[in-house]
């Protein structure tokens, strides 16, 4: 007799697989962004040395600059020295400035990776309670499809032995009356 539910069990650890290969593809999807986050606050101090190290070589190029000013020119040291320090107090307050917008932009990043995370976290749960509410709805589906089989295998079976009968039956009474003849 033939087995009717090797296909069907085949169909179905076929769908296992599907469902938790979605749920490890989904998984890491909801992971990426806080992966994506955490590598930006990492390199947000060399992003943040890189740009102070540029503003402070402006500051040297433009003293450098003044000083090129007082050795070309003699007495341009009275007329320069007032530059200098605006010059001075305009890139400390520059400096301060950049290294505030630095810190807050690493406070609300990092504020931003851990809401994601936190609600990453939440979605991979109810998408783990989800996933095994389907698996356990799946995995009841598949035995209800496998007794309903089996119970058609067996129904099958009795069938072709009635039709097997009738057949024997039939061919008795051709055999009767070709003997009769």
């Amino acid at each position: 007799m033939a087995d009717y539910t090797d296909p069907i069990e085949a169909t179905f650890d076929l769908q296992r697989r599907s469902i938790e290969q979605s749920r490890v593809a989904l998984e890491r999807t909801l992971v990426l962004p806080t992966q994506v986050g955490e590598a930006a606050l990492e390199s947000l101090d060399s992003q943040e040395q890189v740009q102070r190290d540029a503003v402070e070589l402006q500051q040297e190029a433009v003293m450098s600059l003044l000083d090129a000013i007082d050795e070309t020119f003699p007495g341009a040291e009275n007329s320069t020295a007032g530059v200098r320090d605006t010059v001075d107090e305009q890139y400390e307050t520059l400096l301060e400035s950049h290294a505030a917008l630095f810190e807050t932009l690493r406070e609300r990043l990092d504020e931003g990776v851990d809401a994601y995370d936190d609600l990453s976290e939440e979605s991979v749960e109810t998408l783990d309670e989800l996933i095994d509410s389907l698996a356990d709805a799946q995995a009841e589906l598949e035995e209800q499809s496998l007794e309903a089989t089996e119970q058609l295998e067996e129904q099958l079976a009795d069938l072709r032995t009635q039709v097997e009968g009738l057949q024997e039956q039939v061919q008795g009474m051709v055999d009767e009356d070709d003997t009769e003849e």
